[in-house]
């Protein structure tokens, strides 16, 4: 899940620094998005880990 935050976010990089606005601002929206899901998947396995153990 992080690795496509990180795709998204060197393709919206990529993507202003040659002035397509409108897809570099898609991109950084979707990666910020994949990144936010993939930190709140994160916590839910580390929180429901601990209960097993």
């Amino acid at each position: 899940m992080f690795r496509w935050g990180i795709i998204f976010l060197v393709i919206a990089l990529i993507a202003a620094a040659l002035g397509f606005s409108g897809l570099a601002g898609t991109a950084a929206w979707v990666a910020k998005g994949v990144f936010i899901v993939g930190v709140i998947l994160f916590l839910i396995s580390l929180f429901t880990g601990r209960r097993r153990g």
